[in-house]
């Protein structure tokens, strides 16, 4: 382990694990000398610490939290990152808004106490320029590898105690259009104007024009998933699963998922089936459940109550094994399916999956592992001690935004998701069930509709900040134009105005419903 210490400016002093202090060029800048330790010390782990964290930095933790080599980890105690909040209007992502209290998935690094692997730096050596802001460049080297795999958070651990100096780096506007005409697509720092100009009546014309002398950093030619993929965790402790599928009207598809299972090399302990039909005086029309011999044991509730957000909530009360296979009922697998995901859960230390899952003849275009802004409640392997006390919000039910809900859930307990391309799951897109009446919520019959549903906007309320609310707002006015019968702007804005406005009063009787 090496640690690097600096003011901001320039590198203090860089000490050995052993506490010798070891040369480093002093007229070169921060990100340099970072790079250049990573060089001298391929096998290393290289720390950073501003000089006033050095007694608060907490030395000892690194070697078990640190477990993984494709991992970056930072914390900043203050509640402004370098980039401020105005980068809300530009990423929509669940990586903006950061919980201080767990450790945190997020590309947004902090110059005052980090860690990486000189694998990383090796790899984004001569491919990402080493910026003379120092937070500028961990930035950006996150923001970049985050896709390509590399696995970065907010990590509280990382000091002793939660103590805050009067040197927040921040960013000007400049430095702000910069980074997203380096990071995002161009059409970003147009959409980032507009934001500013509607919500704050700022008008950064020389920052968007400034941006302009800058090109995209995105470069898949960086190979983080190259990197030697050592974990310090041991294996999981058995390799015990059950199975989870609210089903409602399709038995000859549940049927065929069911087969798929019972083939397993891996075979489940239990297959929770939670069966929905709302139809008055309905019963279960599963009759192979007990008719047929399967090669574990089926737990078969039967409900009148539909919801998929209710039949879930069901299934978790019944689960007794390490892990928990959410799945769709119109999916099919290999037989190797389970097996295959226990394998990348040793490998890879996760504790969230989830798995490609595609339609026949789709494309997967996401080739590497790397952190997922979303959750599939239909093809996710999550450990059981993950959904300890979690539920699916009923707030969701018949709506939008419920695998987003867990997700944040999830996050927010400390957890990160992780997205696996292999193994694959073939989502067949079944036909709703024939019985099946089309569900009424509260705003069904409003005489102005709601724009966009009401449960997009509880979400967004509840877990993402308010510039990206504002930033999704433009989004939706500017896309939802071409597809709606108002063409004159003045109308279409009028009542574009008036539905949102309906959507955001039914969200918040959403939140405030017990």
């Amino acid at each position: 382990m090496i640690v690097l210490y600096h003011n901001l400016q320039k590198v203090i002093r860089v000490i050995s694990k052993n506490n010798e202090a070891l040369p480093f060029d002093k007229n070169a800048n921060i990100a340099a000398v970072f790079v250049d330790l990573g060089i001298q010390h391929p096998e290393s782990k290289i720390v950073w610490c501003h000089e006033n964290y050095r007694d608060f930095i907490n030395l000892d933790v690194i070697e078990n939290i640190f477990h993984h080599n494709k991992m970056m980890l930072s914390y900043n105690p203050n509640s402004i990152s370098f980039l401020g909040k105005k980068i809300g209007y530009v990423d929509q992502s669940p990586f903006i808004k950061i919980n201080k209290e767990v450790r945190y998935p997020t590309w947004q690094m902090s110059s005052f106490v980090g860690v990486v692997h000189s694998a990383v730096l090796l790899a984004v050596h001569k491919k990402i320029k080493l910026d003379s802001d120092f937070d500028y460049f961990l930035n950006s080297v996150a923001k970049v590898g985050m896709p390509l795999g590399l696995l970065c958070y907010s990590e509280n651990k990382l000091l002793r105690e939660d103590v805050e100096f009067n040197i927040v780096p921040k960013s000007s506007n400049f430095t702000l259009f910069k980074f997203v005409k380096q990071h995002y697509k161009t059409q970003w720092i147009f959409l980032l104007f507009f934001n500013l100009a509607i919500n704050e009546f700022k008008f950064p014309f020389f920052a968007l024009l400034y941006s302009f002398f800058f090109k995209n950093r995105n470069n898949a030619d960086i190979k983080i998933n190259d990197i030697n993929n050592f974990t310090s965790v041991q294996k999981t402790d058995s390799e015990t699963i059950d199975v989870i599928i609210p089903t409602i009207g399709r038995k000859k598809f549940l049927y065929d998922f069911l087969k798929d299972l019972s083939k397993q090399t891996i075979v489940p302990n239990n297959v929770i089936v939670i069966e929905q039909n709302p139809l008055f005086g309905s019963v279960s029309e599963l009759d192979y459940l007990i008719s047929e011999p399967w090669p574990f044991k089926i737990k078969h509730t039967f409900t009148n109550q539909a919801g998929a957000c209710n039949a879930r909530n069901l299934a978790l009360k019944d689960i007794e094994s390490e892990w928990l296979f959410f799945a769709d009922d119109d999916i099919r697998i290999t037989e190797s399916f389970i097996e295959s995901a226990f394998n990348q859960i040793t490998i890879n230390n996760s504790k969230v999956l989830t798995f490609s899952c595609l339609q026949k003849g789709q494309i997967n275009t996401h080739k590497e592992i790397f952190q997922w802004i979303a959750f599939g409640s239909g093809c996710s392997i999550v450990k059981s001690e993950v959904v300890t006390d979690l539920f699916f919000d009923l707030r969701y039910e018949f709506g939008f935004g419920e695998d987003g809900d867990f997700g944040m859930q999830i996050r927010n307990k400390g957890y990160d998701i992780l997205f696996f391309p292999n193994p694959q799951i073939l989502h067949l897109k079944a036909p709703i069930g024939g019985f099946r009446t089309k569900p009424e919520v509260a705003w069904t019959n409003d005489k102005i509709k709601p724009k966009p549903s009401p449960t997009i906007l509880l979400y967004k309320i509840l877990h993402e900040t308010k510039e990206q609310l504002k930033g999704y707002k433009t989004m939706l006015f500017i896309k939802y134009y071409s597809k709606q019968s108002i063409k004159n702007p003045i109308k279409y804005f009028l009542n574009f105005q008036k539905e949102w406005k309906q959507s955001l009063y039914w969200a918040n009787k959403l939140i405030n419903k017990e």
